[in-house]
């Protein structure tokens, strides 16, 4: 795994204005850079990176099937009561899901070591499964990189797939979609997924959350007041648990994706139940609840929210003192703690690594660096090659 420098495509601006890639610059700082990219070998792809992906994927499964089913860790996941028979249902009938991400540590060497799993809301999806492939196409094209250049992405096609067979199961239904606004960087993912949708040949329609209404039947409704049957929302189920409407969503009578037994995946309470039935596993870290008996054994430690996203009120602790906090709106929930395994340093920026799945397959990688140890929002988005 090598980190490469190497020259911007002069046009990719204007390619960027071309395909809808609005997200490229945020807050005046780059989010796409293209003035380097991470090499790997097939080796490295294949035996650490997609196989233990879709292992671990596996295992997170059986955890969802522990938790759905024992009010206790139901508790432990903060999953409020009135939805937890909803969750259940949810998992015993087997509702289909759509996509996920786990976010590795990962330096080429030895075994990639899971930081968490994003599982119901991921983003970075447009630029892991198309733009980063046309930078690949491009600089292949020019002779900018060799012919032989591969890149671990079947993302789009997996996608369009998936869309594809899980429309046999809701013949002539409309696929809404639905993210909040004001976020450039959620729109821009969710009309991706749209047009994976629309290419996969199903009906699509959008609307925004916040515009989301409730008709006198109790149903989730569109600006048009069209009954919402089946929909994709970027928006986590923490959330609309926790919001007024909640009280609404058993008798909705909408196929969600993500479908609810998802809130347990994307729960950061997942580490810690993983490190408990896989202890050991290679790919894992320790991780225990504040009031494990073997939490003691942790001397370098990171404290993370079990909602906490993009990297907020993530603290890092090393001997005993806090070395890094980052501020955010999370923990009143609870946290978990779990053991410190740094990022890998690339020149001067450290480096995550997500590992994309589509329904159980590993489908992609995407890396995102920053001069921070916590990877945030704003931390750069590299593409990859294989060699």
């Amino acid at each position: 795994m090598l980190r490469i420098d190497c020259q911007e495509r002069p046009h990719w601006h204007k390619l960027a204005k071309d395909f809808g890639f609005g997200f490229h610059t945020m807050y005046d700082a780059p989010y796409w850079d293209e003035t380097a990219y991470y090499q790997f070998t097939l080796e490295q792809i294949e035996r650490d990176l997609e196989d233990p992906t879709e292992e671990i994927h596996q295992m997170c499964l059986d955890i969802v099937d522990t938790v759905v089913k024992d009010e206790y860790w139901l508790q432990r996941f903060q999953i409020p009561e009135a939805m937890w028979q909803g969750v259940l249902d949810s998992w015993q009938s087997r509702e289909p899901s759509l996509y996920s991400r786990l976010d590795f540590a990962y330096d080429g060497k030895g075994h990639a070591k899971l930081y968490e799993n994003n599982a119901d809301t991921p983003t970075s999806l447009y630029e892991t499964g198309f733009w980063q492939w046309l930078w690949l196409e491009d600089n292949v094209n020019s002779g900018a990189l060799r012919r032989d250049a591969d890149q671990f992405n079947l993302l789009q096609e997996l996608l369009m797939a998936r869309f594809h067979e899980l429309s046999l199961k809701q013949p002539g239904q409309t696929l809404h979609f639905a993210c909040c606004k004001d976020t450039e960087e959620d729109r821009g993912t969710v009309q991706y997924m749209e047009d994976c949708a629309k290419e996969a040949g199903l009906a699509t329609a959008f609307v925004f959350v916040e515009d989301i209404g409730l008709n006198g039947k109790g149903e989730f409704t569109d600006l048009q007041d069209r009954a919402i049957r089946w929909m994709f929302k970027l928006y986590p189920w923490e959330f609309m648990f926790r919001e007024e409407y909640a009280q609404h969503l058993a008798n909705a009578k909408i196929n969600w994706l993500e479908p609810m037994w998802k809130s347990v995946l994307s729960n950061k309470a997942l580490l810690p139940m993983l490190w408990h039935k896989f202890k050991g596993h290679p790919n894992l870290l320790p991780a225990y609840f504040p009031d494990d008996r073997d939490l003691g054994e942790l001397r370098d430690y990171v404290i993370k929210p079990i909602f906490a996203r993009e990297g907020a009120n993530i603290s890092i602790v090393e001997n005993g003192k806090q070395t890094l906090r980052v501020d955010g709106p999370y923990g009143d929930e609870g946290v978990i703690y779990q053991a410190y395994h740094p990022l890998p340093k690339f020149n001067d920026y450290y480096t995550l690594v997500g590992s994309w799945l589509v329904n159980d397959q590993a489908g992609g990688i995407s890396i995102r660096e920053d001069s921070s140890r916590v990877t945030q929002d704003m931390s750069r988005y590299l593409p990859h090659i294989i060699l």
